[in-house]
């Protein structure tokens, strides 16, 4: 089935207008599996806490559909100024790099005198990295583009992240990304659905042609910061990974049009990593990697660092990616995942719908996953457990360091044209148990297809076509309840 595009124009279009037959036949399935199922909230895990008593409230008590209650009202800045104020030039030409890191250094002395506002007006930003601070609100007037620079010399090198070790894709430091925090609160980048755009074809060149020297920078990245929002704007041609919180806590992504091409290497869009207290709702898609995913640290560093992601909520997320899947756990999840709950999302022409990636190694732990409400047309594999990418950081990696997976519960799903099964490939002498199906409707598959399974335990409820036996009649029959 071919989906409609957003309308880009609009502040946000959050999934697109779906064929009446498809409509009837998705009632018809929800009709024939009407028994639902309900998130687990904590599970008895003992190599790990999972309690989530301390965390913020999620729920929104005026909007019951969003999770972002714990941000609160957009925070009213004391003192707000426009780019132009610090001899910005919105010509698409112009370095502004300049005048943003002189706009930024000024309003970092109200971060403790009512905080402050930068305006970006209509018109093309040109820039390069700049540094955000507390207290602070970046506002992108309708029609405002923040354009990154095309020289790599703007983008400076910076240590590698303490979880991973060295940059992800090359040994040594990292590119900063082109809006960059670091130990900051009360943040908000957000706007009247402006644009920031890394122009990183440049970047994707340098991969292609295995000529890069460092690890490209990300759209934005936050790191040990809290109370952070990220809304209604439209980022596109990040050169890496999109949006990267790390080592953060109160975080919400909503209302945002994430676009890069389909061939663009890793362009995932939103990564929360090793962070907790996440909120993602409510988001258009389309990217050359996962449109969402869950991380936690790399092999041996992960482990060391053992700063895990928790207590995430990911809803209203529709969107594509040919290479890669709807929402990703992993693969970089060595500092352990817990408390994730996915729902709501419609997923079309991807490689994959949900997965969740490790490997030996890794170490860790995912933990407590709920995945509910997930629809999928033209997606290869719908579901999808993988091991054996055989990407580690360096030659320090253990491969004695296991994994452990358990408490997966993945409920009301329907995929239409999927062209195989579910694969679920555990690791042996690893603990991949408790992974649970319930209403779970795969139509369209070819004749031959079958569910591929290794190393792993569970039980179904209502799946459609017949499970493999790993997740039939294993005694447990309480694992989908």
């Amino acid at each position: 089935m071919e989906s409609e595009k957003p309308n880009y124009g609009a502040i946000m279009v959050y999934f697109t207008k779906p064929s009446w037959a498809f409509l009837v036949l998705l009632f018809t399935v929800l009709a024939i599996f009407s028994l639902q199922i309900s998130p687990k909230s904590i599970l008895p895990f003992p190599f790990f806490p999972v309690s989530v008593s301390s965390g913020p409230d999620f729920e929104s008590r005026s909007d019951p559909g969003s999770c972002a209650a714990f941000f609160g009202e957009l925070p009213v800045r004391k003192h707000v100024m426009s780019l132009k104020d610090f001899g910005g030039v919105g010509d698409g030409k112009t370095s502004n790099t300049a005048a943003f890191r002189m706009a930024l250094g000024y309003m970092q002395r109200f971060s403790d005198k009512g905080g402050g506002q930068l305006n970006v007006p209509e018109g093309k930003w040109l820039t390069g990295s700049f540094n955000l601070t507390s207290n602070f609100t970046l506002f992108l007037e309708q029609g405002a583009v923040i354009l990154g620079s095309q020289d790599p010399e703007e983008w400076p090198i910076v240590e590698p992240l303490p979880s991973y070790g060295r940059g992800r894709e090359r040994l040594g430091g990292r590119h900063i990304s082109l809006i960059h925090g670091n130990g900051l609160i009360n943040v908000v980048i957000t706007g009247n659905n402006g644009t920031i755009d890394g122009q990183g074809q440049m970047w994707w060149e340098l991969w292609w042609n295995r000529t890069l020297n460092h690890t490209r920078g990300h759209l934005v990245e936050l790191m040990n910061s809290r109370n952070i929002l990220i809304s209604n704007l439209t980022f596109q041609n990040s050169p890496f990974w999109t949006i990267h919180p790390i080592y953060c806590s109160n975080v919400v992504v909503k209302g945002m049009t994430i676009l890069a091409p389909l061939n663009a290497p890793n362009t995932d869009g939103i990564d929360p990593d090793s962070s907790t207290n996440v909120c993602v709702e409510d988001c258009y898609i389309e990217s050359g990697d996962d449109l969402v995913a869950v991380k936690s640290g790399w092999d041996q560093y992960g482990i060391k660092m053992a700063r895990p992601s928790s207590n995430i909520k990911v809803r209203r997320i529709s969107g594509t990616t040919p290479t890669c899947s709807g929402v990703g756990i992993g693969s970089e999840m060595s500092g352990g995942i817990f408390n994730v709950t996915i729902e709501d999302m419609h997923v079309w022409n991807s490689a994959a719908g949900v997965r969740i990636k490790t490997d030996k190694g890794r170490g860790g732990y995912i933990a407590n996953i709920t995945i509910s409400n997930i629809t999928m047309e033209h997606v290869k594999i719908p579901i999808r457990l993988s091991r054996g990418s055989d990407d580690h950081p360096d030659d320090g990696w253990d491969p004695k360091a296991m994994p452990k997976i358990k408490g997966i519960f993945i409920s009301n799903i329907v995929s239409l044209n999927s062209t195989k099964a579910p694969v679920l490939a555990g690791i042996r002498d690893a603990s991949f148990e408790g992974i649970c199906f319930k209403n779970v409707t795969l139509l369209g598959l070819p004749p031959t297809a079958a569910w591929h399974c290794e190393f792993v335990s569970g039980c179904a409820d209502a799946v459609f076509p017949l499970p493999c036996p790993h997740l039939q009649n294993n005694g447990s029959s309480t694992c989908c309840s």
